[in-house]
């Protein structure tokens, strides 16, 4: 053995060979695999499958998205359609209510206009606007006063069911309205005679438009001449009332013991609960259209 200087382990010489051997081995094998086409072929098939998949998984995710954005946008729009079809409807109800309630406005006009022809006395029409604010009496009021001719005292008729028939009296007038005291109050008093026999007698109040009208002070003798459903017209006498208009129709025939008249029950022609339009008329017998008494 040598002094003086370090010798080489042979161990380590034959380490650092092998380790370059295996390197070497390795950069070859990398290199040669590197070069061949079937291996970036694999390559690249392996990065497109990966990056296919991604694309695929993010199209389908904003897709939804899309598809999820655009169907709110269409509920939205839809809700907002079916509420203004809604609003639509309900105006052409509201239309066609109004429609309906014009043509029977129309109706019950003409019909007013058509009775007011007939009529041979000076009329006045009115349409009521309500009732008697101080309840002292059952009075009716009207849309028409001194304004338009009406006085104290005028009497009052009305047109319905094919029919015309007394309404009371003209009590109060004011300028534009007036006050009516219809022939159920117990404070009206109509001079009337069956239409038939020809009795007179007193019709009166009860004070309840649902309660029959009373007809007193008929002679006794004309119960076997007094049938129900007879007609009780106006007589004339008085004054305010025209003779021959209609008040209401026989319901029933009371024999007061001890008394030498009878009582009748009268159903009033007008149902006062839907009497709308009235004419108050002038108590002189004159032709509206000539002004010329009549004979």
């Amino acid at each position: 053995m040598a002094r003086g200087g370090r010798g080489r382990v042979p161990g380590a010489q034959i380490n650092s060979s092998v380790f370059v051997f295996v390197v070497l081995i390795i950069v070859s094998t990398v290199m040669l695999l590197l070069s061949s086409s079937n291996f970036m072929h694999g390559v690249k098939n392996a990065g497109l499958s990966v990056f296919s998949g991604i694309r695929g998984g993010i199209y389908e995710v904003t897709s939804f998205v899309s598809r999820t954005v655009l169907s709110i946008g269409e509920l939205s729009d839809l809700r907002k359609e079916h509420a203004d079809l809604l609003r639509q409807l309900d105006r052409f109800e509201e239309l066609e209510r109004s429609n309906a309630e014009i043509y029977q406005e129309n109706v019950r006009l003409k019909e007013q206009l058509e009775f007011s022809r007939t009529l041979r006395y000076r009329r006045i029409p009115a349409q009521i606007s309500g009732r008697d604010p101080d309840n002292l009496f059952s009075a009716i009021v009207i849309n028409k006063g001194s304004f338009s001719g009406v006085s104290d005292n005028m009497a009052v008729v009305a047109w319905q069911n094919g029919t015309q028939a007394l309404v009371g009296k003209v009590v109060h007038t004011g300028v534009f309205e007036s006050l009516v005291l219809p022939i159920f109050d117990m404070n009206s008093l109509v001079s009337s005679r069956l239409s038939v026999s020809r009795f007179e007698g007193i019709i009166e109040g009860q004070g309840n438009s649902e309660t029959p009208l009373l007809m007193r002070f008929v002679p006794r003798r004309a119960r076997e001449e007094i049938n129900i459903g007879d007609v009780i017209i106006t007589s004339g006498m008085g004054g305010i009332f025209p003779a021959g208009i209609n008040i209401g129709r026989v319901n029933g025939v009371n024999t007061l013991e001890y008394e030498t008249t009878l009582e009748i029950e009268v159903t009033p022609m007008i149902d006062f609960s839907r009497l709308e339009y009235i004419f108050v008329i002038e108590s002189e017998n004159l032709d509206f259209v000539t002004g010329q008494e009549n004979d």
